[in-house]
């Protein structure tokens, strides 16, 4: 299968859900305290007859995904710290065999598909119970154990769920993170590692974070276009540090900022995973359903925009190192259809300048309702009228504007020949 027939549904998607949950939403301090506050592993161990997650909390997360607009999911299969959400022949360190003794794996991919979303599990390398992890040249049978439990988990991943559509890798970097990523890729044996996957799982997209490049890029807590491959804008609602349940956490992104960054990726050509860190029984907090439920609500109207979104060069509010603003809002674009997407509603007047292709028709997405304008060819000034006085929509409201071509950014001989023009 071709890099392009792969990735497909993903284009088309833009939008998914993580989801962090495994023995650290417990202590409610997030998914790294065992490491960041030094807890002994056996003593770590104990929480796991704690965990005991409610029946069904992983239906629970599927049917909040689907009503969010989002059109795949990932979970952590299993965190930095070890515990594994699948029954593994390799450990007994496992949500089937402790707890709740239940495999949460398979709960979530089986309410995934009931709820017609594309399956993805993330898997974290690193292990923090392998002092091989840490010292491998003084553990070196610990290293090796480790390196070999990765292959192993994996393969029952890619084996005992049916299809698999994406596999997202964590903890591929090195304790001291003194080396780069091909040392990465030598440590974990990744190039061994994926060629596996590919034949356990033809169909399978997988991220970049195993040291060698894949097919996606996934950078955190930031939008940006893909380097090399296509990217996956993987973000918190909350803090930036806390992917996994934090019982105290201030920071709340808003609803339109969360939309603001889902467009932003859209205008890239990328995707956007929005995370959300499950309570200790599974459910999902109220802040969190509230934010999901909202952008659901906008995509119902203007998902158009969005899904297989093509990147766009008219002028965006979103594209830095760019001296040309457009305050309103970015535009996103499907072949000769350009969307733009107004965050600050300008009122009855929209304008938007240096667009060098001429226009054929301006309506509102959500209603179909048609407006009048006028594009001027010489200095590509395209201005909108008619408007409603106040936002369409409290979110972000979507200007549909067909071209005649593929939308291009107009070039300016002159920077200052704006100033005295006249029509």
């Amino acid at each position: 299968m071709t890099y392009e027939e792969r990735m497909k549904w993903f284009n088309e998607a833009r939008f998914g859900i993580y989801i962090h949950f495994g023995l650290y939403s417990l202590l409610g301090r997030g998914e790294w305290t065992m490491y960041s506050e030094r807890i002994p592993a056996p003593e770590y161990a104990k929480l796991a007859d704690s965990f005991l997650p409610a029946p069904g909390c992983a239906k629970e997360w599927a049917e909040t995904a689907r009503a969010a607009g989002a059109k795949y999911m990932v979970l952590t299969t299993r965190h930095h710290e070890g515990f594994c959400l699948f029954d593994s022949k390799y450990s007994d360190f496992t949500s089937a065999k402790l707890g709740c003794k239940r495999d949460i794996v398979r709960e979530y991919v089986e309410a995934a598909r009931a709820a017609g979303l594309k399956v993805g599990l993330y898997y974290s390398l690193l292990d923090w119970r392998f002092p091989g992890y840490f010292e491998p040249e003084k553990y070196p049978e610990s290293k090796q154990a480790l390196v070999q439990q990765a292959f192993d988990q994996v393969r029952e991943l890619m084996t005992n769920y049916g299809q698999i559509d994406l596999l997202e890798y964590d903890g591929a970097w090195d304790a001291r993170y003194q080396f780069r990523r091909p040392e990465w890729a030598k440590f974990w044996n990744s190039a061994e590692l994926n060629a596996m996957v590919r034949e356990l799982q033809p169909q399978i997209i997988i991220n970049d974070r195993s040291g060698t490049d894949e097919d996606i890029e996934t950078p955190e807590q930031v939008v940006r276009a893909g380097q090399q491959r296509m990217t996956e804008s993987c973000m918190c609602i909350g803090d930036s540090c806390a992917w996994g349940y934090t019982r105290f956490n201030p920071n709340w992104k808003s609803a339109e900022q969360l939309l603001q960054y889902l467009i932003q990726a859209a205008q890239l050509g990328g995707n956007y995973l929005l995370n959300i860190g499950p309570c200790p029984d599974g459910s999902i907090r109220n802040e969190e359903l509230e934010r999901l439920q909202a952008v659901g609500r906008w995509l119902k109207d203007n998902e158009e925009a969005i899904r297989n979104s093509q990147s766009c060069d008219l002028i965006g509010a979103s594209q830095p190192g760019i001296i040309d603003l457009n305050l309103q809002g970015p535009w996103t674009r499907k072949d000769n259809v350009g969307y733009w997407c107004i965050f600050r509603w300008p009122g009855k007047v929209a304008t938007a300048v240096k667009v060098a292709t001429p226009v054929k028709k301006v309506t509102l997405l959500a209603t179909g309702r048609e407006y009048p304008f006028v594009w001027d060819k010489n200095n590509g000034k395209l201005t909108i009228s008619g408007l409603p006085a106040l936002p369409p929509d409290p979110l972000a409201s979507v200007i549909k504007v067909e071209f005649d071509g593929i939308p291009r950014r107009m070039e300016e001989a002159d920077l200052s020949s704006w100033i005295n023009y006249q029509n």
